[in-house]
């Protein structure tokens, strides 16, 4: 009679170490249909850019989700010190052609699309620009994030929960102002400034 696993030896086998990566054309069409299909709830009849857009993104997310979870399994077993980075802003721009270059997915993707017929410029533009606060201090502090990430350092990026994102920012008699009074200021008080 075999010895029963330990708890230890029993979360090692729930892993995701065995699970083959997408890496040619022909699976990534497949996924990315699969996605459509059964994510989205899509055909190609009413699929808009925007669902081949979520489907591409979701395909490309796939190969994300088993490097987050051993990430997660390396971090539970080692216990290293964590670096938990706060600002007010994160400007992270737009991540998806960034994370296919990463993951060596870009020009596979490109094909993919490509015989789909899709047009990949198309897509990506329909990713919003991801931008917590103004921008310019927001850009530097998705930097540090990135540089953290390229050392390896298990890291962690807080700050506030904005409702719209990038926001336009009010100089009121001369302060920048965030959440600015909610009654009506005199006129002449208040200028409105858009951020790029």
């Amino acid at each position: 009679m075999s010895k029963p696993l330990s708890d230890h030896d029993r979360k090692k086998q729930i892993s995701v170490r065995g699970l083959a990566g997408v890496e040619n054309v022909a699976e990534l069409k497949v996924a990315f249909n699969r996605h459509l299909h059964f994510t989205l709830v899509k055909d190609r009849n009413v699929a808009s850019k925007r669902d081949y857009y979520f489907a591409l993104a979701n395909t490309v997310r796939d190969h994300l989700v088993g490097r987050w979870i051993r990430t997660q399994q390396y971090y539970y077993e080692k216990d290293p010190k964590r670096v938990y980075y706060i600002s007010l802003e994160f400007y992270m721009g737009r991540t998806l052609q960034n994370t296919m270059v990463n993951l060596a997915l870009e020009n596979a993707c490109d094909e993919a699309i490509y015989q789909l017929g899709l047009d990949m410029e198309e897509l990506e533009d329909m990713e919003e620009d991801a931008g917590l606060g103004n921008g310019g201090l927001g850009r530097l502090a998705a930097c540090f994030l990135d540089s953290m990430a390229s050392l390896g350092l298990a890291a962690y990026g807080y700050g506030i929960r904005y409702e719209f994102g990038i926001f336009n920012q009010k100089i009121v008699n001369g302060w920048q102002c965030w959440l600015c009074h909610t009654t009506p200021l005199s006129p002449g008080t208040e200028t409105t400034l858009s951020t790029p």
